[in-house]
């Protein structure tokens, strides 16, 4: 059964991530170096990371009842320090398996604005290629599934077909941007691309050109677009756009998990889309003026502050 948009406020509590797990080996700069060029950084942090951690961390602290880690770490200090990162934010890390080898690591150039340029060594995400025993069925006592692409596709297929196998709704973020392959996107209720991703799925600058594109292949699209807020499309809908507030962003490296994690657990609570995506940019304008991915995502009472703050002026 595939869900309409009006389905995406229906509530379904619960949220399970297939999904990647990082170390954020992070170096801040006054401007991030050209090509063969070397800079002199001022800070240096390992932050733990990987956009499914993120969105993991960011849910679990908005208020979702269950938050369930679905994905892989490596047998060495880092993967120890990343399942320990996770369940002190509440995340179950049950079906988080432990692998020989290296857990991935993210290296991460942050500059004055806030801006920044990461390269991914995957590790024990590549190892993720498909659902291991028991995957499905925690995907399928979930309300939610959150994917992103820094697992393996064939493996991110996988989780996607349980969840339409067991009516569960399915939220990704097409990042790092690549082909996506027809049967992906047939099991995709929602895709949240920022506008480069976008961009590079279409052909199109113009982000309503470009959800208007994705949505002959997925029946609702989320573009967000950094300080200009978030554009929404769904079949036979209008349009909506939501502005971001104007804050001073000192790291936007986990913006978008942030967003994406609160907007789960607000579509999953049943409010209306206008209101979760205005209750995920808070969370968003939150994350940026913190440092660091994972331990920058906000607090449900943070968020609440901030998004009636914003209601109000």
């Amino acid at each position: 059964m595939t869900p309409t948009p009006e389905d995406l406020s229906t509530p379904r509590t619960g949220i399970a991530v297939f999904g990647s797990t990082n170390m954020d080996h992070v170096v801040y700069v006054d401007h991030p170096p050209a090509r063969s060029e070397t800079v002199t950084g001022h800070d240096f942090r390992t932050i733990p990371g990987g956009k499914g951690a993120n969105q993991a961390v960011a849910a679990a602290r908005a208020g979702a009842r269950e938050v369930t880690m679905i994905g892989a770490v490596g047998n060495d200090p880092h993967g120890a320090a990343l399942r320990t990162a996770l369940t002190s934010s509440g995340v179950d890390t049950d079906s988080l398996r432990t692998v020989e080898g290296l857990s991935g690591t993210a290296h991460i150039v942050v500059d004055a604005t806030g801006g920044r340029a990461i390269a991914v060594i995957p590790g024990a995400n590549s190892t993720v290629s498909a659902l291991a025993a028991g995957d499905e069925a925690v995907i399928a006592s979930a309300g939610t599934l959150l994917l992103q692409l820094e697992l393996p596709l064939p493996g991110v297929t996988a989780a996607a077909e349980a969840a339409r196998r067991n009516d569960v709704r399915t939220i990704l973020t097409p990042s790092p941007a690549q082909p996506l392959p027809p049967e992906l996107l047939a099991v995709t209720d929602l895709l949240i691309p920022n506008q480069i991703e976008a961009q590079t799925l279409t052909g199109h600058t113009d982000p309503h050109e470009a959800a208007a594109a994705l949505l002959a292949q997925v029946p609702a699209v989320l573009i967000t677009l950094g300080v200009h807020g978030s554009l929404y499309a769904a079949r036979d809908a209008e349009p909506l756009l939501i502005p971001a507030p104007p804050v001073t962003a000192v790291d936007a490296t986990g913006a978008r998990d942030a967003y994406v994690g609160a907007l789960a657990v607000a579509l999953g609570e049943g409010r209306t889309v206008e209101e979760a995506m205005n209750w995920a940019t808070a969370a968003a304008a939150l994350c940026v003026q913190e440092i660091g991915a994972a331990p920058s995502m906000p607090y449900r009472a943070a968020i609440d502050t901030a998004n009636e703050a914003a209601r109000l002026h």
